[in-house]
Parts: structure tokens; sequence; C-alpha cells
């Protein structure tokens, strides 16, 4: 509980970033300040969650995975924000994807009770840590990864410390990443799972993006060699466990559609599998590597919902702003904002430049005549065309890619209406 109970009755300290210096606020209580970043209300840099976006991805993909007759689990890694998790779910996905048993914590915490940890979680001594938690949540649906006999061993600590009367494991094959790697890991891992007390043999899993490269047709290629992996190990458990309901899970952000198009015709045909996938990033889209993975999409003939086809590049929307005044023009050519590597993503593409304000005014077209360059820890560096006037105060709306590395920077992300207007805030809980 230690994970949830620093937000509970919060009044907002002065230490949060984002949060302008008002005492004693409380958090229900930020709707009603009215703050916009436009005007420069924040406290600079701040990182916003546009509500609209977030909802028409949540809708689109939830609308794309029915009629693709295929369930989700999102990643609550992205955001670590339990109440997005909660609005998920609500919304029809099937549960909740976490990565860690610290993770795990955070979502029973908060009240999820079907959980898949997409992951092998250590030794025996995890197995114990896991076991304790889980004795706590005794009517939790829960799903986890193993790859070898060690962490099946792993988990049956778990489910007995839990004093589980069964525990349901995936067995995870991989490339490039975690996963069984060949036929006699795979079937060593089932033979121990089912040589386990407390444990079930719960399904198949992978994750397709750790065999992706560089080269597109060389990851499509590699993308294609693991999910018919994939297939023929759910044939080698479905034959260990002929009755059992069992998952069929893959599926991030980026190939969600190739995992769909090979594997969801399996669970179908099995006749007793779900088809999980997990994504989780593309809730919140970018500027970036996902609106790159959606154009590639759009080549592979975008998202098919109810027979009608869909731009993915067109449909999808970036739902994260980060915001940060300009502190300085030192030279021509040459201004610094006010934020840096402690607050935005930048192992997949730097943030990008998209509105410029001055006085709470859009001012037209300075965005386009500007780019960042490089970041260190608090400053970034914009190249400006000399014609550019930016000045000193502007305050920049930037895109960022990659939301997975740019949302655990923040404690809290305050979520904006259609008319740029702080609706609320959104506790993170990264640890």
């Amino acid at each position: 509980m230690q994970f949830l109970s620093r937000w509970d009755n919060q009044r907002l300290s002065t230490t949060i970033r984002g949060i302008p210096l008002v005492d004693g606020l409380a958090m229900e209580d930020i709707a009603s300040q009215r703050w916009s970043p436009s005007r420069g209300d924040l406290a600079l840099p701040a990182l916003t969650l546009d509500e609209a976006a977030f909802a028409a991805n949540r809708d689109l993909f939830l609308r794309w995975c029915a009629s693709a007759r295929v369930n989700v689990a999102p990643h609550a890694k992205t955001p670590m924000s339990p109440e997005l998790a909660r609005s998920l779910r609500a919304a029809g996905a099937w549960g909740t994807t976490v990565a860690n048993i610290q993770q795990a914590a955070v979502l029973l915490a908060s009240g999820e009770r079907r959980l898949l940890l997409a992951n092998e979680i250590g030794g025996l001594a995890a197995g114990r840590r896991l076991g304790a938690l889980l004795s706590a949540y005794p009517d939790v649906e829960f799903h986890a990864f193993a790859d070898s006999p060690a962490a099946v061993a792993a988990l049956a600590e778990t489910a007995r410390i839990a004093e589980r009367a069964e525990l349901s494991v995936l067995v995870e094959l991989g490339a490039g990443r975690a996963g069984a790697r060949d036929r006699t890991a795979i079937e060593a891992t089932i033979a121990a799972v089912l040589a386990a007390d407390r444990l079930v043999l719960g399904g198949v899993a992978t994750y397709e993006g750790a065999a992706a490269t560089q080269d597109a047709d060389e990851s499509l290629r590699a993308i294609a060699a693991l999910l018919e992996r994939s297939i023929e190990t759910f044939a080698l458990a479905r034959a260990a466990a002929p009755q059992r309901p069992l998952i069929l899970s893959a599926g991030g952000s980026a190939y969600f559609d190739i995992v769909a198009r090979a594997l969801a015709p399996v669970a179908q045909a099995d006749g007793n599998a779900s088809m999980i996938l997990r994504s989780g990033a593309l809730f919140f889209a970018d500027h970036g590597i996902y609106a790159r993975a959606f154009t590639e999409i759009d080549r592979r003939g975008g998202l098919l919902i109810d027979g009608l086809r869909h731009s993915a590049v067109e449909s999808f929307r970036p739902a994260l702003t980060l915001w940060a005044e300009v502190l300085s023009r030192p030279e021509d050519g040459l201004a610094v904002a006010g934020f840096g590597m402690r607050d935005a993503s930048f192992d997949q593409g730097l943030p990008v430049p998209l509105r410029v304000f001055r006085d709470g005014v859009e001012q037209q077209a300075l965005a386009e005549s500007m780019s960042v360059t490089r970041l260190n820890d608090q400053h970034a560096f914009l190249s400006v065309a000399h014609h550019c006037a930016l000045a000193v105060g502007d305050i920049v709306a930037f895109g960022i890619s990659h939301p997975c590395t740019c949302l655990d920077r923040w404690r809290v992300i305050l979520g904006l209406d259609a008319d740029g207007v702080v609706t609320r805030a959104l506790p993170t809980q990264f640890g």
C-alpha cells in the first residue's frame, strides 16, 4: 500500500514539477484553478496529456481489437498511472500488464484484479517477494512469464508462499531479449511447469519488438519467424494441457497488426484460447518513434475495423506535450530552452517544436523555424533560423518521441481539455 499512500488526500508540494507555488492546494482542486501552460500559468517545464487525444486513441484501438477479435492488457509501465490503467480497463481492456513486482504492487493496491506480469521475475528471492505480495490479494487473476526451469522454480516459490492453489505460467519464447530460444528450452520449461506443485500451464507469450532491427524488411522477416515459433510452441502447450483455457500473448505498439494477423486465427481455431495484446504506448502516440511506426502500419494496409480501412497516421493522435520557456538567445541561430534530459525522452529521437506562445498568444510559424539539436541535464539547445523572432520568455510546446521514457521522468502529468486548460493532475507511480 505504501506505493499509493503518499497521494492520499495529497496537498501538493511546491517541489512537484509543473505545479505552481500554491500552498495547501489539494489534488482535487486543480481543475478549478483554470491553469493554461500556454499562458505561463504552470511551473515550467511541465508535461501535459491531451485528454481528448488519449480518449480517441483508446476508443480507436479498442474498436480495432474488437474487429480483429483480440483482447488487450495495456502495459502499465508506460504511464504507471493507476487512474489511466483503470480508465482503459473500464473502457473494455481485458486486464493490465506490468513488467516487474514493484509495478504489480502498485496496480494491485489501486484495485486491479487481472494482471499479466510480462517478464521473468528473477530467482527464488524474487519468488518469495512476489508470493508475499500475492498473499494479500487472493482474489487476483495473475499470469507470469517463464523461459527456463529456473524461472519456473521461482514462480513455484511464489505460489507456495502465497498459498495459491494454482498460479498461471506463460512459457515465453523470444529473440533479442528474454525468452526460450529453441525447442529444447521450450520443452524443458513446459515440463518444469507440469511437474511443479501449484503451477498450471497458462499459455504462450513472446515480444516481437525485440526481434526488430534497423532494417525494416529484415525486421518483418525476423518477426514472422518468431510468430511462427510462437504458433509451434502454442501447439506444444495445447498438447500438454488439452483441456485448459490458454493465453496466446504478444504485441507491442509498433507491430500489433502483424501479430494479430498471425496469432488471432490460431486462438480462434483452438476454441479455448484468448489472444492478448500488451500494447501500451500507442494510447499516447508521439511525434517520433510511434509516428514512424504508424506510417509503416499504413504501408502494410492500415487499420481494418469492421471491414473499413483507417489510416493509423491520421487516426492516432499524439497526446503528450512538453512545455518549456525560452531562457536565452545567447547568439545568432541559437536558443536555449528550459528542459533537458531530466525532463524529456531522447533515446528514440529528440523533442520536436510544435507551437510557440508569447503572452498567451500563439506566434504563427515560429516553431517551423527551429529544431532541437541536443540536450544536457536541464537545457535544450535549439537551432533557430536567422529570421526567426523567437524571444526570451516565449513558451514552446514540444512533441516527444517514446512516451515510456518521457513519462517516467514525471511524478505528475496534467490533463488538458480542448481549450488547453488543465483539467486534473494524474500522479505517476514509478517508485
